[in-house]
């Protein structure tokens, strides 16, 4: 079955709407709003065929109470097809000649997840590795803060974290975890291969169980007052320390 979700935010929606075939089946915007950007919205609505209705603030507000809608909301049907699974990431690295993977251990923070996805798809992380018990999923909010990139980086809930790092680390992949106390700063670790970066949750870190599937423990060497840094700022600087390795 498909159940009706609400996806609100310019980035979100547009990228929603030029997927192709378009999740989205109604889109309200601010009547009031007649900028470029909402202009944008309105053609690639156009094009895809999705039906617009004009409302005022309050109607967008009373969709979706509290979020930051930036003045357009949209119907989205939640397809129940295939997901990917832990049994799909051997095929799904397979095909990737070094695979950059990010594992989020923990992550509840929905703006954190959806930061961690847009800093993600910049990276070109292949696929986004998560719990799927006591951790965010992709909830409108997540979708909105991470401006599109929901929609493409492959994102893979699991129901055993540790059994999942068995598996990739059966398939070749390089298990690199995140921990103030590691002995190794990332910058003197090799991360050219096929690896994953696996970041802990907010507060506690990574789970005992995950610290132990680990090939690497490695830290961000912090140079101020400050112990630690906000788990989508450290997964940004993880991600492009791979990026600049791989580009050098």
């Amino acid at each position: 079955m498909s159940e009706p979700q609400f996806l609100f935010g310019l980035h979100a929606v547009l990228a929603a709407l030029t997927r192709k075939p378009t999740p989205v089946t109604t889109l309200w915007v601010d009547a009031g709003r007649k900028d470029a950007r909402m202009r944008e919205i309105l053609d690639a609505a156009r094009k895809a065929g999705v039906s617009v209705e004009r409302v005022d603030a309050q109607a967008l507000e009373r969709l979706c109470p509290g979020a930051r809608h930036q003045g357009v909301v949209a119907e989205r049907i939640q397809e129940a097809g295939p997901e990917i699974t832990e049994a799909d990431l051997p095929d799904l690295v397979g095909r990737v000649a070094s695979p950059l993977l990010l594992v989020l251990d923990g992550v509840t923070d929905p703006h954190n997840l959806g930061a961690c996805l847009r800093t993600a798809d910049a990276a070109g992380v292949d696929a986004v590795i998560v719990p799927r018990d006591r951790a965010a999923g992709l909830t409108p909010v997540a979708r909105k803060v991470a401006s599109g990139a929901a929609e493409v980086v492959p994102f893979v809930q699991v129901t055993n974290l540790a059994r999942t790092l068995d598996q990739l680390k059966q398939a070749g992949v390089w298990i690199i975890g995140t921990s103030g106390d590691a002995p190794q700063t990332l910058y003197q670790a090799d991360l050219k291969g096929p690896i994953a970066i696996v970041m802990g949750a907010e507060g506690q870190g990574m789970r005992r169980l995950t610290r132990s599937r680990c090939d690497l423990l490695v830290n961000i060497p912090m140079q101020g007052s400050v112990s630690s840094l906000n788990v989508s700022v450290a997964t940004g600087v993880c991600l492009f320390e791979v990026v600049r390795q791989r580009l050098s």
